[in-house]
């Protein structure tokens, strides 16, 4: 459909009840309406908007318990939210993926006939786009040029998974638009790690996009990572009488991948003393019948991490336990004790390199002030800065989040929902 055929859809409500399961309020999917036709305008004012202009979505997410074990073959929980990256986009005909985000000044064209790394694209978006091209390709699925204009809410630092959501995006668009729809979520997902990892030169896991690809409340083991086993878990969190926040402490973690790629390394080398690849294929009791031989072939900090991912598996299962019987206060307790082994073992709250900067150690304090017998708080994401997360009895929520914002500034506090579905094309 055309620019003005879009806009009509839009007004006509055509697309309110897809928006409504995403969006959930009456009042968001208004708010929605306006952005997807600043989106429409992006689209017009870089590419011909006369042709065929479909809309795609990918939501950000947040990772509910098993912190850096995707890596090691581990389990994880996670939950895509409902901030999301929307894409309008249009198949053209020669032969280049053109990305333009609202939130960058250029455009970024890759040429689909040169699927191959480019070092200068390390760490760019240009690189995301090409290894979702190659992930496609190396697949055996049809790639095309298209031309997208995006618009994003996963703010980039915020611990959401602003790059997944993207990568995501990219590969729902090629899917939809090159594929009829039949890439599952659970390839794109794997298409988007093979991105980052190869074309962007981050080594992530797998959860992010996993997460951000499949929607809704998930339990994900690893341990076959060409065919990870992935659980939904039915649990109404409305009922709860809790909120979801998420913590903004607005320090930059741009410079911090060797600490990130240093946790997966040192994992790794844990389970190199076993003759193992990753930790997972080493039986715990072993392990920890070993740590002196452990931490004489690896270190210290590779056997505190060590215990931090036998410990994270285990609460993977206690705390999607929990949700299915709808015990919250078990849950409450397991999320907690995660937060402890991140800050403890896993040693991934505040970089050994600025130990004068902490600010998710503060917001780990403030929520342990706050919320101590009552809710639960635990580092988010990737850890050193950035954000935690905490879950907030509702007669606190007030007081949480105007302490938190006192510290880390207004709108520093996320307030979220739990999107039921992941990457999709909207119509």
């Amino acid at each position: 459909m055309s620019k003005e055929n879009a806009i009509k859809k839009i007004e006509s409500n055509e697309y309110d009840e897809i928006m409504k399961k995403i969006y959930f309020t009456e009042e968001e999917v208004l708010k929605q309406k306006e952005r997807y036709k600043k989106i429409l305008e992006l689209f017009s004012s870089f590419y011909d908007s006369g042709r065929e202009i479909r809309f795609f979505s990918a939501p950000g997410r947040t990772e509910i318990c098993g912190n850096h074990t995707d890596h090691n073959k581990g389990k994880v929980m996670a939950a895509a939210v409902n901030l999301d990256v929307v894409g309008a986009a249009a198949k053209n005909n020669d032969g280049n993926v053109r990305v333009k985000s609202a939130e960058y000044e250029k455009i970024d064209v890759i040429d689909i006939t040169d699927l191959t790394p480019h070092k200068e694209e390390y760490g760019k978006s240009k690189g995301l786009i090409r290894g979702i091209c190659a992930g496609f390709k190396n697949r055996g699925y049809n790639i095309g040029g298209f031309d997208a204009a995006t618009m994003t809410q996963v703010l980039s630092g915020s611990g959401l998974s602003s790059s997944a959501a993207f990568e995501v995006l990219v590969g729902t668009c090629m899917n939809y638009l090159y594929n009829d729809g039949k890439v599952s979520a659970v390839e794109i997902a794997q298409i988007a790690q093979y991105a980052e990892n190869v074309f962007f030169d981050k080594p992530c896991g797998l959860m992010d996009q996993m997460a951000c690809s499949v929607g809704g409340f998930v339990k994900i083991d690893f341990k076959d990572t060409d065919k990870p086993v992935i659980e939904p878990i039915e649990f109404d969190f409305a009922s709860c009488g809790h909120s979801l926040c998420i913590v903004d402490t607005r320090a930059n973690h741009s410079d911090l991948t060797d600490e990130y790629a240093a946790i997966r390394l040192e994992m790794e080398k844990a389970a190199s003393c076993f003759g193992k690849s990753a930790l997972r294929e080493v039986d715990e009791n072993e392990f920890k019948s070993k740590l002196a031989y452990v931490r004489e072939k690896a270190g210290d900090r590779s056997v505190l991490r060590g215990l931090h991912f036998y410990g994270e598996n285990n609460r993977v299962e206690r705390a999607s336990s929990a949700l299915e019987k709808g015990d919250f206060e078990e849950f409450k307790t397991v999320i907690t004790e995660s937060g402890f082994s991140s800050y403890m073992y896993n040693q991934n709250v505040f970089s050994s390199k600025q130990p004068l900067s902490q600010p998710v150690s503060l917001a780990l304090a403030v929520s342990d002030s706050i919320l101590r017998g009552k809710g639960a708080w635990r580092v988010h994401g990737g850890g050193f800065a950035g954000t935690i997360q905490a879950f907030v009895p509702s007669d606190l929520l007030e007081v949480y989040k105007n302490t938190i914002e006192s510290i880390f500034g207004k709108g520093s506090c996320y307030i979220l929902s739990i999107r039921p579905v992941g990457g999709i094309e909207i119509k």
